[in-house]
């Protein structure tokens, strides 16, 4: 489904990315893991267009969109759920998700079915985006990426600066996203949580990938956590 070769990006004269590859197929769940400043949101940033790789390849569903702006990407498929939400404060609940609203054949995602799955949505539907929690914005941030219907969701972040009950309520979401077929990728933190979801991991650091493997993989080979991951 995406398939990420070679990834480069710079932000001027400082490259960030040094050849990353990656792969989310359909149905599965991957994660994107490493220190803070080893260029995860990087790489999220250039899949989506949002910054011009400099090299490298990046494809959905073997379809080459290197390099295609920001709103090809999500046409093709990829839904965003970015770091720090960004969802649309002076517009209320209901028009941030109908806002983003997109049909891909059949849609599988409703206005109904994402209230279903956060009927707390439901009930501030007329809330302006501004007057919600910031555990009620990200629950508005994975709506909304859902409402594109996407073959592919990435989560920037799933989870940070949210209290327990509501990450915990990310996860159960992200947990019935992948019993439900979608695929994902997720960038994040909590490496047990993530453990208990994910399929595959991807590890990087200082841009470059430094370890990939199965979540046994990764249970088995307690030094990449200690190496690579731990502050």
């Amino acid at each position: 489904m995406l398939t990420v070769e070679g990834l480069q990006a710079s932000y001027g004269d400082s490259r960030v990315l040094f050849g990353i590859d990656l792969s989310v197929a359909q149905g599965e769940v991957v994660t994107l893991l490493g220190r803070n400043g080893m260029g995860k949101t990087t790489t999220v940033r250039s899949i989506f267009g949002l910054l011009r790789p400099q090299g490298g390849r990046v494809s959905v569903n073997g379809r080459d969109l290197t390099a295609a702006s920001p709103h090809l990407v999500a046409r093709a498929g990829l839904g965003l759920v970015p770091e720090g939400r960004q969802i649309f404060a002076p517009l209320s609940v209901e028009e941030n998700l109908i806002a983003t609203a997109r049909r891909r054949g059949h849609a599988k995602w409703t206005l109904d079915k994402v209230y279903g799955l956060f009927p707390r949505l439901r009930e501030r539907r007329r809330n302006m985006g501004d007057q919600l929690s910031g555990g009620e914005q990200q629950m508005l941030a994975v709506g909304r990426a859902l409402m594109t219907n996407p073959a592919l969701i990435v989560l920037d972040e799933a989870t940070e600066g949210l209290a327990p009950l509501i990450r915990d309520e990310i996860w159960s979401c992200l947990r019935h996203l992948k019993d439900e077929g979608e695929a994902i990728l997720v960038i994040d933190k909590n490496i047990d949580a993530l453990s208990r979801l994910a399929d595959r991991h991807v590890v990087i650091e200082k841009g470059r990938v430094v370890w990939t493997g199965s979540t046994a993989d990764l249970i088995a080979t307690p030094e990449v956590k200690t190496r690579f991951l731990q502050v």
